[in-house]
């Protein structure tokens, strides 16, 4: 009887275990059951820059989630949610037509457990997707009238002006003060010892579509007819690119090196094709006075650079021999001696220039105020210095120092067979002075253009004048473009003078 009761109170008590264990396990798989989850199989997706798709594998428990973008217009999703299981959504990305990297955040949520996030990059665009190509029509290389070299060409330039604030002008031609620019002005400019013209030219604002980069016909037939003008008078011209809004000059950055070159390519494929008609008389300058600080910079600059040669040489003709002229960084003397030491490639030899301006120093050049860093110079030179007015003497930036500039510039340049164009230099006329001051002033300034010529022709620049049309205090004017008349026959026989 004892041994039933025993046998009896084990089986119970197995019986009761096995229970107890079956009931924790059924209490810990309904647990686990209840634990929602939302998991994706990556969380990370990096597209090329040409229209792309990627599939994402989403799994859950959920009873329903959603999926959604960070306001991405580039980016479409096959589906807006979905429920329990595993779903694949396809995630589709437009091409990327810009010129910078892009990035979209991808969002999966549900109420009933936490969100998961997908990374999506998308490579920048290129130069070849931005415009299209406007060397439509290149044709083969052309050398009738092209055969003095850079060299040869700048032993026949004397003396250079530049038509400033007119076809440069921000709202056209005349928005600025100055008379549309007529035969009879560069007939005079050229009786009166000049056989260089330097045209500065805006196009950014004379397209005639932005989004791709056309420059509108008529604009491109009136640079045209103004270098028509020039060469009629067998005047050797400089077409260029001028500030035109900054959008190059004020850019030599890494995050605009993409998007500016491809419009720097669709411009001059433009301007080079419009006035590839023209023989050696006509030079193209790629820019104006690009601010560069450091070599980081002066890469891009030289980027800008390359792809002004490459789309000039491209269309073929004439310009497959045609001098250009690339500009040192802001085309500042000692700037353009430390960091340009290496230029551009060019597949024509010998066909290059390098431009730098000079308004040194800038105290007599053209400040018009007093600065916490320097007063204004209104005496320049040895012989020049006023013993009444000392403090507006030059007290640096004078003879010994233009000298070291423009040797800078020879030893750099033009000793290796690369002339130097001084595209602009100048001093402001400061005629609110009188009496033996402004005499003073005068005759200083007349020295000051004189000697700056005389300087740059010793050492193998070629200087053209910064001629804005003012003929008012501060102005820089020699012409009076109204009547095409001389209006500062002191500072044009300074720098006749200069040319002895």
């Amino acid at each position: 009887m004892k041994k039933i009761v025993k046998t009896y109170f084990l089986s119970t008590l197995l019986c009761f275990s096995f229970l107890s264990l079956w009931a924790c396990s059924s209490d810990k798989e309904e647990e686990k059951a209840a634990v929602k989850m939302l998991t994706v199989d990556t969380n990370k997706i990096d597209f090329v820059s040409k229209g792309s798709e990627a599939n994402v594998k989403i799994t859950s428990n959920v009873t329903a989630w959603s999926i959604s973008n960070s306001n991405a217009n580039w980016i479409q999703l096959s589906q807006a949610g979905g429920t329990s299981g595993t779903v694949t959504v396809k995630i589709t990305a437009a091409e990327n037509t810009s010129t910078e990297t892009r990035t979209a955040i991808i969002t999966i949520s549900s109420g009933e457990t936490s969100s998961v996030q997908i990374t999506v990059n998308q490579a920048a665009g290129s130069v070849t997707n931005l415009y299209p190509s406007y060397n439509t029509n290149p044709v083969p290389a052309d050398a009738s009238g092209m055969g003095s070299t850079a060299a040869q060409l700048a032993s026949k330039i004397k003396l250079g002006w530049n038509i400033g604030n007119t076809l440069e002008a921000t709202g056209g031609e005349t928005a600025w003060g100055n008379p549309k620019v007529t035969k009879a002005l560069i007939d005079a400019v050229k009786a009166n010892g000049f056989n260089a013209i330097r045209i500065p030219c805006s196009w950014n604002q004379n397209m005639a579509n932005a989004a791709t980069a056309q420059i509108k016909t008529e604009w491109l037939d009136r640079v045209k007819e103004v270098v028509q003008y020039c060469v009629d008078n067998d005047m050797y011209v400089v077409v260029n690119i001028h500030w035109d809004g900054g959008w190059l000059e004020n850019n030599i950055t890494e995050a605009k090196k993409v998007e500016n070159n491809a419009k720097q390519k669709a411009f001059w494929e433009q301007i080079a094709t419009h006035l590839r008609g023209f023989d050696e008389h006509l030079l193209f300058a790629s820019a104006n006075e690009p601010a560069v600080e450091d070599a980081a910079q002066m890469a891009v600059l030289t980027s800008y650079h390359q792809t002004f040669i490459n789309a000039v040489r491209s269309t073929g003709g004439k310009n497959a021999y045609r001098t250009l002229v690339v500009q040192g960084p802001t085309t500042d003397i000692e700037k353009t001696n430390k960091l340009m030491t290496t230029l551009p490639t060019d597949t024509a030899t010998g066909r290059m220039m390098v431009e730098v301006h000079y308004y040194a120093p800038w105290n007599f050049g053209g400040l018009t105020k007093d600065e916490t860093w320097g007063k204004m110079f209104y005496y320049w030179g040895a012989n020049y210095h006023s013993t009444t007015d000392i403090e507006r003497n030059a007290a640096y930036g004078e003879e010994a120092d233009l000298e070291k500039n423009f040797k800078l510039m020879k030893t750099q340049f033009v000793d290796k067979g690369i002339p130097v164009l001084l595209g602009e230099f100048g001093a402001i006329r400061r005629t609110t002075l009188t009496g033996d001051a402004l005499t003073l002033h005068l005759a200083s300034r007349a020295y000051y253009l004189k000697t700056v010529v005389k300087t740059a022709r010793a050492n193998g620049l070629l200087p053209f004048y910064w001629d804005e049309g003012s003929i008012g205090n501060n102005g820089f004017g020699i012409f009076k473009r109204s009547d095409n008349t001389v209006f500062d026959t002191q500072a044009l026989t300074g720098l006749k003078e200069g040319l002895q």
